[in-house]
Order: structure tokens, then sequence, then C-alpha cells
């Protein structure tokens, strides 16, 4: 069932590429290899998902693979010796790295989506990060509980960020810093301004403080800067920021960033039903029943039950990405409307996989609850996925009332 949920990847959507003079053909190859090492590569992180849970980390050898195949220069211009590839191309990536084991499929998406942010970077700092097409991995905290204190020459930044995902394997990390300047935040009119700030990982102190119920094995812990003076290379806006790269990218990200985290939804749901179509493939028997769990049209009628879900949540995913991803090749992708309707779809993803993996759970019987179950396992994950941000259905207010013709306004900030 892993297996087959890595598919070619959607190539058909008409896109405008970075480079004007980029053929498909060598395009299509990429995600074919990507496609192909990542499905040989599935057994054995299936096969290490005891230990990525007992280390509350993927080991190092796995993103170290990850890197080498380019997983995380995909979204990057060839110029800095990306792949070039669209949103809408990573998402099946996502997916499948989700489905083998959920927290190298988090991990994963962050180092994706961490991508998108550094093209806010001032050139120089780009340029360090991505130079000789080198595929760093960054992790990311998106909690502005950071302090930067405007100074000569940059902020005096310090702050304890938490849910830094896959920090202790990566060369860079991403916090988010509220702005003051003599002591006081620095303000908008929409609230605190706020910058990022991104320095080498060797820079921050890791605390860990990662003991969780659900994605144990993401190293989502604390990292720490102390008073460190941080020079203005390596700040960006995320949000009002301009882009260092022509093309797509330089539209809003957030959208995309909630279509991201709508993959590893999916994928999570795929790998349940992955994990209960092998347990039915055993030869497992319920207790006082009188066919094997395979054999029974009841289970039958519930598996495709649930198989059919799982295709709703994948297309919504697919035709939003698509969408989100021919408005920013035109230049029209918006901020505000397309955030909410990525948000909104987010939710939704993310409540219709946590009732597949619920419903998975319950049609494994007893063995579900053995900590040995995959299945336990994935329960314990969709759960602490969809306590992400841009997973909360309180998002659908913004495109409620988007949809009854109120002004667009910033989901995040505007409720």
């Amino acid at each position: 069932m892993i297996n087959a949920s890595i598919k070619a990847a959607n190539v058909h959507t008409p896109r405008k590429p970075f480079d004007e003079a980029r053929e498909q053909e060598p395009l299509a190859s990429e995600v074919m290899r990507l496609h192909a090492a990542l499905r040989d590569l599935v057994p054995e992180l299936v096969s290490r998902a005891e230990e990525i849970e007992k280390g509350r980390r993927v080991p190092a050898d796995i993103t170290d693979r990850l890197q080498r195949l380019g997983l995380f220069r995909t979204l990057l211009p060839r110029s800095h010796g990306g792949l070039e590839l669209s949103v809408p191309e990573v998402l099946q990536l996502i997916e499948t790295l989700a489905a083998a084991d959920s927290s190298v499929g988090w991990v994963s998406m962050i180092g994706i989506g961490a991508q998108l942010f550094t093209t806010r970077l001032p050139r120089v700092t780009f340029d360090r990060i991505h130079a000789d097409g080198r595929a760093n991995q960054l992790a990311a905290s998106g909690m502005p509980v950071g302090r930067a204190e405007v100074v000569d020459g940059g902020y005096q930044v310090s702050g304890r960020w938490p849910f830094a995902s896959g920090c202790q394997n990566a060369q860079w990390i991403v916090g988010h810093c509220i702005v003051h300047k003599d002591g006081e935040p620095v303000m908008s009119e929409r609230g605190p301004v706020t910058r990022w700030v991104t320095l080498p990982a060797e820079r921050w102190r890791i605390e860990e403080t990662w003991q969780a119920s659900g994605l144990t094995g993401s190293g989502s812990h604390h990292v720490i800067l102390k008073d460190v003076k941080v020079p203005e290379a390596n700040m960006f806006d995320m949000f009002n920021g301009s882009s260092l790269i022509p093309g797509p990218l330089e539209s809003p990200l957030m959208p995309f960033l909630a279509s991201l985290h709508g993959a590893v939804a999916n994928g999570i749901a795929a790998g349940a039903m992955a994990d209960l179509a092998g347990m039915a493939g055993s030869g497992r028997r319920q207790a006082f029943a009188t066919t094997d769990l395979r054999d029974s049209q009841v289970f039958q009628q519930e598996f495709g039950r649930l198989g059919a879900e799982l295709r709703a949540t994948r297309a919504l995913l697919q035709v939003q990405a698509d969408n989100h991803w021919r408005r920013a090749l035109a230049g029209t992708l918006n901020g505000e409307a397309d955030f909410a309707e990525g948000l909104q779809a987010s939710a939704w993803i993310h409540a219709a996989c946590t009732n597949i993996v619920s419903d998975c759970y319950t049609l494994g019987g007893t063995n579900a609850i053995m900590n040995a179950s995959a299945l336990q396992r994935r329960l314990r994950d969709i759960h602490a996925a969809r306590q992400h941000a841009f997973a909360q259905e309180r998002f659908y207010i913004s495109a409620g009332k988007n949809a009854l013709g109120f002004p667009p306004v910033d989901p995040m900030f505007g409720q």
C-alpha cells in the first residue's frame, strides 16, 4: 500500500519555469529519479520506525541520504543547484516519506518548506546557504518568541524557540523574533514588526525538551540564542519581504506552506491504511469471527470507504496546490484570500485523515493497542500533526468570511 502511494508526479499543469530555457524532459526525469530513490528507501524507513521513535530524532544517516538525493533543494532554481520543481510536484514526495515514517515525513516537510523562506534572505546569506549546489537542511521555529533589539549594524537577538523540528541534523536554524527598539516593540498597523533570524546551527544551543506523544521522532526540541549580535544579512521578513528568485516564488509563501502540511497528513493516513492492509493480509482473525479479517465483507466495505476518503483528501490537496501554483505563475496569488483557502483545506484534510487513522486503529482490534503496533503510533502521530496552527479548524472562519463577500484579511492576524 505504501509503495502504491508512490506515483509519477503530475507534470501536466501548465507552468512557467524559473529559467525560460529549461526543458520539461529533464524536469520529468528528476521527478522520476526522486520517486524511484524514495521508493527504494521506504522499506528501510519502515523497519527503523522503532529506532526513530526511541531516539526522538531522525537518525543523521537518513537525513544525509535525503540531502544527497536533493530533497532539500527541490524548489530552488538551477542557478543554485536546485531542481526547480513546483510545490505540487513535491507534495507526493512528502506524502511518500510520511507514509513510510511520520517523523521522517514531518522533518522532510520542514526542510522542503524552508527553501521557500530562504528566498527572502539578503543575497549574501542566500548564496552562503546554497553555495555550490549545497543541499543544506534547515530547521525553523515559527513561534514569535524571540527578541531582536535594534543595534548598530543589526540586531541583538535572544530567545528560546520551541518545536524546531529536525534541529539536531540541520546545518542552519531559523527563529521568529519580535523587533524592539529602545526596549519597546516596534509596531506597524498590523501589530508588532517581526523578523526571522537565520544562523548556522553551531551558533544555537539545543535544549532537548522533546518528550511528546506523537511525531516523537521529529526531534522538535527548543533552540536558544542569548545576546547574539546578528547582522542585517542574517535577518529577513517572512511576510512582507521580497524574493530574490524571479517567478512564482515572488508570490506570498504562506498558501504553499499550508499545502505542505496537508501532504504529511495524507501520508500518515496512507501509512495507517498500509499497516491495516498488512495486518489483514497476515491471516489474522478477530475473536469469535467466522472468517479471516481480509475475507470479512464488513472489513472490505470499511476498507473501501477509507480508501475513498483518502482519495478525496489527496484530490483536494492536489487541486488546491495546482491552482495556487498557476496563480503564482501568473502573479495573482493572494496572501490573504489564498492563504485562507489553504488553511481551510489543511484543516479539513487533517480532520479527515485523523478519522481515517482512527478508523484503521479501531478495525485493527486489540492488536492495535500494543506498543509494537504501528497503528497506535500512527494514531498518536496524526493527532500531533493536527495540533499545528496550520491544521486548526478556527481558520474556517476566514474562508467563510471570504465566501460571504467580506474583504479578505490575513487569517493569522486579522481575525
